[in-house]
C-alpha cells in the first residue's frame, strides 16, 4: 500500500450485497417481533415491551443507541488530528453510569413512567413537563436528520455510494422495524448493529496491523508524532480536549444522556427488575469502552499509515470525516466485501442512533401530549404509538434532506443542539436532589440556563476559539508520491451533533474580538456543565423566595437512602458485623459449648 497514491476504488458488487445484508437482517428483526407480539396490543407493550426485558440485550442497545456512524467516522479522525487523549472518555462514562445507576434510575423505575417528562409534572408543574417535552422533541428530529445524513455525504464523496440511495433506505428500513416491532425490535437491532459496528472497525484495524508489521509497530508511530497525549493535564478551559475538559465536560454531558434522555432511560426501565436495570448500565459500560478502544486505535491505525502522506492536507479528501472511508478504500479495496462492511458498520451506527430516537420520539408524544388530554382505550393508543413512529421517521428522512440544503445554517443550529442538554439536566437534578426547589425555581431555572447556553453556543459560532486552541498535532505531505492539486481545507462536511463527536469546523477569526472572547471560546465540552449548574442554582434561590422551604415533597420524587445500592452495603456490612460480635460474645460467656445449646441461629 503506498501512502501517497490516490485511490481509485469504489464499491462493488460484494460491497453492495454485504450492506443489503445488514438492512434485511435488521428489518426481519422487526417483522419478527411484530409476529411474536401480535396478541399484546398495549401502548406499554409497544413503547417499553411489556417491562420484561433483560440486562444483556438492554446493554448492548444502550452502547449502540448513542454511538452514531458519526463516532465511527469522527473519533478516528480526531485521534489522527488532536491524538488519543479523547481515550479519557473512558473515564466519564464510567462516572456517567455510577451516577445514573445511583441518582436518576431508582427514582424513574420505583415511579414506573413511561416519559421521562412524566416526572416534570409530578414533581414540578404541567407546564414544566411541556416545556421539557418540546424541547426534546425539537432536538431530536434535528438529531436524527443529521445523523442519517452526514455519514452518507462523507462516505458517497469517498466510495462511490450513492448518497441518496443510502440515506432512503436507511431511513425507511429504520422507520420499518420501529414502527411494526416497537421497543423490542428497536431494542434487539441494536444488539445486531453493535457487533456490526465493531466488525467494521476490527477489519480496518487488523488489515493495518498487518500492513505496518505489528500492533507495537503502530503504537510507535503514534508515540513518535505525539498522539499518544495522555498526559495532558492542562486546566486551561479554552483548550477544547484536555484531561479535565473530558472528563469533567464529558462526564455532564453523557449523565445527561444516560440519566434523563429519554431515548436512554426507556430501556434500562423496561427491565423486568430494578437489578436488571443496574446491571444493563455496567455491561452497557463495557460496551461502551471496547467501541472507544477500537475508535481510538483505528485513529492510531490511520496515523501509521499516513503518518508521511497526510491526504487530508494533500487535497485527497476534503474533509476530515472522509479520513477513515478514504482508509477503507486504500487499504481493504482489494478485499470485496469488506469496505462493504465498514460502511455496513457506520450505517449500523446512524440506524441504531435513529431507532433509539424514533421510539423515544413516539413515547413522549403519546404519553406527554396525547395521553394526558384524552380518554383513549390501550388499543388505540397502540395504534397511534405504532402511527407516531411512522411519523417521525418520515420526518427524520426529511430533516436528511433539509441538511444536505442548509447545511452551514445547521451546522450553527446542531451546535446549538448540543447545549440543550446541561439545562435539562440541572432541571431534573433539582427535582431528585433538592426537596425545597418548587415549580416556579424549575420554571425560571431551566429558562435562566437556557439562555445562557444558547449565549454562549451563539457566541461560539461568531467568535470561535483561537487557532493556538484548536490546531491539530504536526501532519505532512512529505512522503507523497504524487503533485497535490489542492492545498489544505479546513472545513468539515459533517456536523458536530454527538456528545464525543469531534468533528470541530475551523473558522477563521475575526480581527475584533469582543471582550467576552474567552467565554465564547470555553470548550464545547463546558457548555453542558454550565447549563446545569445555571439552572440549579438559579432555582434553589427563586424557589428560597417563593416558599420553596414549605415544600412537602412526596418521597417516591425524590432521591431517598434506600434507594442507593450504597445503602444495601452498608446495610449488608453492618449485619455482617453485628452477627460476627454476637457471636464472638457467644463464645465467650460459653466457651466452646455445642452452638445448638445458645442458638444456631446466628449463620
Amino acid at each position: 500500500m503506498s501512502g501517497g497514491s490516490v485511490v481509485a476504488g469504489s464499491f462493488v458488487a460484494a460491497d453492495y450485497v454485504v450492506f443489503v445484508v445488514m438492512l434485511i437482517m435488521s428489518a426481519a428483526v422487526g417483522v419478527y417481533h411484530a409476529w411474536a407480539d401480535r396478541s399484546q396490543r398495549s401502548s406499554g407493550d409497544f413503547l417499553m415491551g411489556g417491562r420484561r426485558l433483560t440486562a444483556l440485550p438492554v446493554s448492548l442497545s444502550l452502547s449502540a443507541s448513542f454511538m452514531s456512524a458519526i463516532t465511527v467516522l469522527s473519533n478516528p479522525a480526531e485521534v489522527y488530528r488532536y491524538g488519543a487523549n479523547i481515550g479519557f472518555y473512558g473515564l466519564a462514562y464510567g462516572m456517567t453510569m455510577l451516577v445514573t445507576s445511583e441518582v436518576f434510575l431508582p427514582v424513574f423505575y420505583k415511579l414506573a413512567i413511561t416519559s421521562t417528562y412524566e416526572y416534570l409534572e409530578l414533581r414540578f408543574s404541567r407546564a414544566t413537563r411541556l416545556l421539557g417535552t418540546v424541547l426534546f422533541i425539537a432536538q431530536t428530529i434535528l438529531y436524527t436528520g443529521i445523523v442519517i445524513y452526514a455519514p452518507a455525504l462523507a462516505l458517497n464523496q469517498v466510495t462511490g455510494m450513492d448518497l441518496w440511495g443510502a440515506v432512503i433506505s436507511t431511513g425507511v428500513v429504520c422507520t420499518f422495524y420501529c414502527t411494526v416491532g416497537g421497543l423490542k425490535a428497536v431494542v434487539w437491532t441494536d444488539v445486531f448493529q453493535l457487533g456490526v459496528m465493531l466488525a467494521g472497525f476490527l477489519s480496518v484495524i487488523i488489515r493495518s496491523v498487518v500492513l505496518q508489521g505489528g500492533v507495537s509497530n503502530i503504537i510507535s508511530d503514534s508515540q513518535h508524532g505525539g498522539r499518544l497525549n495522555f498526559l495532558d493535564f492542562d486546566t486551561n478551559p479554552l483548550r477544547r480536549h484536555t484531561f479535565w475538559t473530558i472528563t469533567i465536560g464529558g462526564t455532564f454531558v453523557w449523565i445527561s444522556i444516560y440519566g434523563i434522555n429519554q431515548a436512554q432511560v426507556q430501556r434500562y426501565i423496561a427491565c423486568k427488575s430494578i437489578t436488571h436495570a443496574r446491571l444493563s448500565l455496567y455491561i452497557n459500560l463495557l460496551g461502551l469502552w471496547s467501541i472507544l478502544l477500537s475508535s481510538v486505535f483505528a485513529g492510531m491505525c490511520l496515523y501509521s499509515v499516513y503518518k508521511s502522506c497526510d491526504p487530508w492536507t494533500s487535497g485527497l479528501v476534503s474533509a476530515p470525516d472522509q479520513l477513515m472511508p478514504y482508509l477503507v478504500m486504500d487499504i481493504l479495496g482489494d478485499y470485496p466485501g469488506l469496505p462493504g462492511l465498514f460502511v455496513a458498520a457506520a450505517y449500523s451506527g446512524s440506524l441504531s442512533t435513529v431507532s433509539s430516537s424514533i421510539n423515544a420520539l413516539a413515547a413522549v408524544t403519546v404519553e406527554d401530549l396525547i395521553k394526558p388530554y384524552t380518554n383513549l382505550c390501550e388499543k388505540h393508543l397502540s395504534w397511534i404509538s405504532k402511527g407516531m413512529s411512522f411519523l417521525y421517521g418520515v420526518l427524520c428522512i426529511g430533516m436528511a434532506g433539509l441538511a444536505s440544503l442548509m447545511g452551514g445554517v445547521l451546522q450553527a443550529a446542531i451546535s446549538i443542539f448540543g447545549v440543550i442538554g446541561g439545562p435539562l439536566l440541572g432541571l431534573f437534578t433539582l427535582g431528585i436532589l433538592c426537596p425545597s426547589a418548587n415549580s416556579k425555581g424549575a420554571l425560571t431555572g431551566l429558562v435562566s440556563g437556557l439562555v445562557v447556553s444558547l449565549w454562549v453556543g451563539i457566541g461560539a459560532q461568531i467568535y470561535p476559539p483561537s487557532p493556538e486552541m484548536t490546531r491539530p498535532l504536526s501532519l505532512t505531505t512529505e512522503g507523497c508520491n504524487f503533485t497535490a492539486t489542492q492545498g489544505s481545507n479546513w472545513t468539515s462536511t459533517t456536523f458536530p451533533t454527538q456528545p464525543g463527536s469531534t468533528s470541530t469546523p475551523q473558522v477563521h477569526m475575526d480581527s475584533s474580538r469582543p471582550v467576552l472572547a474567552d467565554w465564547y471560546s470555553l470548550s464545547y465540552l463546558y457548555f453542558s456543565p454550565i447549563g446545569t449548574i445555571i439552572v440549579i442554582i438559579v432555582g434553589l434561590i427563586v424557589s428560597m423566595f417563593t416558599g420553596g422551604c414549605k415544600l412537602k415533597v412526596e418521597p417516591k420524587l425524590m432521591l431517598t437512602k434506600e434507594d442507593t445500592t450504597l445503602y444495601y452495603l452498608f446495610k449488608f456490612f453492618k449485619d455482617r458485623v453485628r452477627k460476627l460480635d454476637l457471636k464472638k460474645d457467644r463464645e465467650k460467656k460459653f466457651g466452646n459449648m455445642n452452638p445448638a445449646f445458645y442458638g444456631a441461629e446466628l449463620d
